[in-house]
């Protein structure tokens, strides 16, 4: 079976210093390589400076890559390539209320994918719109709503619809559900689990939460300054990790549960 999404190689530098004769750059992400199945949900986890959020930038196509393949489908993913990227590869952000523009109301900006992306009319993307609302569970007519006007979680649920609308084989969620309430963030997590099932979807999951991904993750890459330190199924590592960064991760995680 071909991987829905294949990375070889995969790194990324940021320029840091420049003088008259020398230039110096900052590694963000080290050459990795890694694959993702259908309807699986593959997590990262790492401290901060890990990398974690810079490979999210990268495959959403936010930053460009210093170098490396992506592979769609078994088809080469282009950095200029952007139109099949925002449609088959897409992001939920960690906090709504900054992804989200407040001047726009919300069916608006759930039609805009559709309006740069399909040749949908006018009224098949107004249909689409209510589709996408009442898939996450919320109603048609809160398209006309702007997003101050809805409550926390329900700005999160805009989020997922708003990266469901283009039907992607890729979702990206990078530390989407932090920002919530213990009881917004279950909601919110067997929606995405609900959704993976009816869609098919698969997930790169980008958390710090060590319970979280133990619950919706398929497999888990441990990662520690923009390399790959241990990867496996999700129930192995977390029985047995064999790196001690890994094991260092997990008790510092167990630690903060008990206190």
């Amino acid at each position: 079976m071909i991987p829905v999404l294949q990375v070889r190689g995969l790194h990324k530098h940021y320029r840091k210093h420049e003088s008259l004769f020398k230039r110096t750059y900052k590694q963000a992400l080290a050459p990795i390589s890694f694959d993702l199945y259908a309807g699986e949900t593959l997590a990262f986890v790492g401290e901060a400076g890990s990398g974690r959020s810079s490979l999210a930038q990268v495959l959403a196509g936010a930053k460009p890559r210093s170098g490396g393949q992506i592979l769609l489908q078994g088809e080469e993913l282009l950095t200029k390539d952007r139109r099949r990227r925002s449609q088959d590869i897409r992001m939920i952000f960690q906090d709504p209320s900054t992804s989200l523009n407040p001047r726009l109301r919300i069916g608006a900006q759930l039609e805009e994918p559709l309006l740069f992306n399909t040749e949908m009319s006018a009224e098949q993307r107004m249909e689409a719109v209510a589709v996408g609302l009442i898939r996450v569970g919320l109603l048609r007519e809160h398209a006309d709503f702007y997003p101050h006007m809805l409550a926390h979680g329900q700005r999160q649920r805009i989020a997922i619809a708003r990266a469901l609308m283009l039907d992607p084989k890729v979702v990206i969620a990078d530390e989407a559900f932090s920002g919530l309430d213990t009881s917004l963030r279950a909601q919110c997590i067997n929606l995405m689990l609900q959704l993976q099932r009816q869609m098919g979807l698969s997930y790169v999951l980008m958390s710090h939460d060590l319970g979280l991904v133990r619950h919706m993750s398929d497999r888990v890459v441990v990662m520690k300054k923009g390399k790959i330190v241990e990867q496996g199924d999700t129930e192995t590592v977390f029985a047995t990790p064999q790196h001690d960064y890994t094991k260092r991760l997990l008790e510092s995680q167990f630690f903060k549960k008990k206190h």
